[in-house]
């Protein structure tokens, strides 16, 4: 199979409406990736050669073509104008079509747990010889499907559920609505569709009763159930994202990372751990994070655009933003946040702390309540921090600021001048003590609240 020319054509022209959204239903997200996204990349992962990749767009076209295109350089787009069925859509793309092509493969921008086994299985009985390949499922209640009627291992029709009779209603072979169909026939068969319905539209199904009729090979696979479901609101969207979430973290796990509780931990759709990670319970991956072997993520921790290096210490309740790195046995730990920062192999940030746009050196330590302070209002400056450092609590580091190897800053220091190699910085005021005025003040304090209470 891996010689065999393939097209795919997604049909991605679906409305928002019942979405009650105001963009397209195929760029709502799942694990951080629109629908459609999800679909590409399950297309891409099921040849191992150039795929070429139709996708049929309707509303909000540019914005579907964006999103497509972080995925797919190649991708050509075609628009269907009117909405008159699916085959009406596969043949907004004939130009594609018409080029010569092994496989066709016909999928919806709205099925994102559609994997790349099914659609290789799909393939894979083109190449045996069949002519069309119908993907089925099973359901537990096959209310309201279309059955796949079989005779001696061929599909010989698809029968809507009002159309059907009493004995194919048992029929619990149902319609997945993907297809796979010989590029020598596909044009021919889509293009003699015909809109002979109650409702004047063109129904790609038809071409199985089309194919029957010309004596080809049709037949039909089962694929697992999630594989064809498509989503129309915003609680299917929630159930297909508890599905992939299920999906993702059986894969995490099966690769030798332990999650104490998997089932409050969600991954994004490009989320790499590598084994002997360990993340406890609450932890959220938001897009582009890596995280090395032999970390530790702790509870309640969220993460997106971060590298995580082995054995670092994560958390609980830490933030890390985009352009945090973090290097090998390096340490962000409670209630701390760092946004693009480069912390340094033994580094430590360990309690209460802001690191954004900064260099910590290996084996510095963060006190408690520190912060850079990088933002003037209206741009962004960085901090150095040198290697061995130790930054005292509550300091607060003016940036832009380069503090030197070995420095020692004094707790509750506001540093705004470089500090060289092994000084001692102080920004602070002396200490003075007035014996007496405690008393005085809180007399003073309760005369004014007594005023204000009259």
């Amino acid at each position: 199979m891996a010689s065999r020319s393939c097209l795919t054509i997604i049909l991605a022209a679906g409305e928002g409406t019942r979405m009650k959204s105001s963009m397209s239903k195929v760029l709502h997200e799942i694990a951080g990736l629109p629908l459609v996204g999800h679909v590409v990349k399950a297309v891409q992962g099921a040849n191992d050669t150039k795929n070429d990749l139709a996708v049929v767009v309707g509303r909000g076209a540019a914005d579907v073509q964006k999103a497509v295109g972080k995925i797919s350089e190649t991708a050509r787009f075609y628009e269907q104008t009117e909405r008159l069925g699916t085959a009406h859509a596969v043949l907004a793309a004939r130009e594609a079509l018409a080029e010569a092509h092994d496989d066709v493969l016909v999928v919806f921008g709205d099925t994102p747990l559609i994997e790349e086994t099914s659609l290789r299985a799909a393939r894979g009985k083109l190449a045996e010889g069949a002519d069309i390949v119908v993907m089925g499922f099973r359901p537990e209640n096959p209310t309201g499907y279309g059955r796949l009627v079989e005779e001696d291992g061929k599909l010989i029709a698809i029968v809507e559920e009002k159309d059907a009779t009493d004995e194919q209603r048992k029929i619990t072979f149902c319609n997945g609505g993907l297809m796979a169909l010989s590029g020598k026939y596909a044009l021919q068969l889509i293009s003699a569709v015909k809109n002979d319905n109650s409702k004047g539209e063109y129904y790609l199904t038809d071409v199985v009763k089309l194919a029957h009729a010309q004596g080809l090979n049709v037949i039909a696979i089962d694929v697992p159930v999630e594989n064809v479901i498509g989503i129309n609101n915003r609680a299917e969207l929630a159930e297909a994202e508890a599905l992939w979430q299920t999906r993702k973290r059986r894969d995490v796990m099966l690769s030798g990372v332990t999650l104490i509780a998997p089932e409050t931990v969600f991954f994004a759709h490009d989320t790499l751990i590598e084994a002997d990670v360990l993340i406890e319970p609450n932890v959220f991956f938001g897009p582009k994070v890596t995280v090395e072997s032999g970390a530790v993520i702790h509870a309640f921790s969220h993460i997106e655009g971060a590298h995580i290096g082995a054995n670092t210490s994560v958390g609980p309740f830490a933030r890390l933003r985009p352009g945090a790195k973090l290097a090998e046995k390096s340490k962000v730990g409670n209630f701390c946040e760092v946004k693009n920062a480069d912390i340094g192999a033994g580094a430590k940030v360990n309690h209460l702390s802001y690191i954004g746009d900064a260099t910590v050196g290996a084996d510095t330590n963060i006190g408690a309540g520190v912060i850079t302070c990088n933002y003037d209002g209206y741009n962004k400056f960085k901090t150095i921090i040198g290697s061995n450092a130790f930054v005292g609590s509550n300091s607060a580091l003016v940036a832009p600021l380069t503090i030197g190897n070995g420095v020692y800053v004094a707790s509750g220091s506001v540093i705004t001048d470089e500090v060289p190699e092994n000084a001692l910085a102080l920004g602070r005021a002396r200490q003075v003590n007035k014996e007496g005025r405690a008393e005085i003040l809180r007399e003073k304090y309760k005369s004014i609240k007594a005023s204000k209470n009259k």
